[in-house]
């Protein structure tokens, strides 16, 4: 890996020469700290790693700079689910494709030859020429998986996991409610969207109900597999 980053440099010096970029070397410096870093970062974060390396830029100026090097091929620009944008390395010949945690936020980069080439098969299927993909899995990694709690309020699941309702707490007027929804204790329900407030948005025997903050927490879910 350090013989790549050291080959995508001079490469970088190279380009950016014969293009007569101005502020070479504070940009060959962002690069520097940007290939040491083995994860996908946001502006802010870079911003601080150089700050801690002694090199303090505006936040505007490795924004430019981060966009430069992505329209030059040496970053790849994602924006995942919560709308943020991360940078990440772009080597040359290489894809992989992410899984992000909706908890943390981690992101796991993974690559399997035979999805890739399965893609490639469908897309011919099709008459279709594949230039490029991108694939993005949304769920829980597994170190948040074990600190979670089996039992939980229906407020605090994700959008895309797949419930049983175990019990309904509050009274019987939070049931008959719930009944005359066509909601019970036992239900199989899938979260469609639940942005941390206001309503969210639930299915059930492919019906959709939109639930309170409140309601919702006095709903009791399980995970509906292991």
């Amino acid at each position: 890996m350090r013989q790549l980053h050291s080959q995508e440099k001079e490469q970088f010096k190279k380009l950016f020469q014969q293009e007569r970029v101005e502020n070479f070397e504070d940009r060959l410096r962002i690069l520097e700290v940007f290939l040491s870093i083995e994860k996908h970062v946001t502006v802010d974060e870079l911003v601080e790693r150089l700050k801690a390396k002694g090199a303090a830029f505006s936040t505007d100026f490795v924004r430019d700079t981060l966009k430069m090097l992505s329209r030059l091929g040496f970053a790849r620009q994602s924006r995942f689910d919560n709308g943020v944008v991360r940078y990440e390395h772009h080597h040359l010949g290489d894809h992989h494709d992410h899984m992000v945690c909706t908890k943390c936020g981690k992101i796991i980069e993974f690559k399997d030859d035979r999805l890739e080439s399965y893609q490639i098969k469908i897309a011919a299927q099709h008459g279709f020429h594949m230039l490029r993909h991108k694939m993005e899995l949304y769920g829980i990694c597994v170190h948040c998986l074990r600190e979670r709690a089996r039992l939980m309020p229906l407020a605090l699941a994700k959008a895309g996991e797949k419930l049983l309702i175990y019990e309904i707490t509050g009274g019987a007027s939070v049931r008959l409610r719930l009944m005359s929804m066509g909601l019970r204790q036992g239900d199989a329900i899938e979260v469609i969207t639940n942005n941390g407030q206001g309503q969210l948005a639930i299915s059930a025997d492919l019906k959709r109900y939109v639930l309170g903050r409140g309601l919702a927490q006095k709903i009791v879910v399980e995970p509906s597999g292991p």
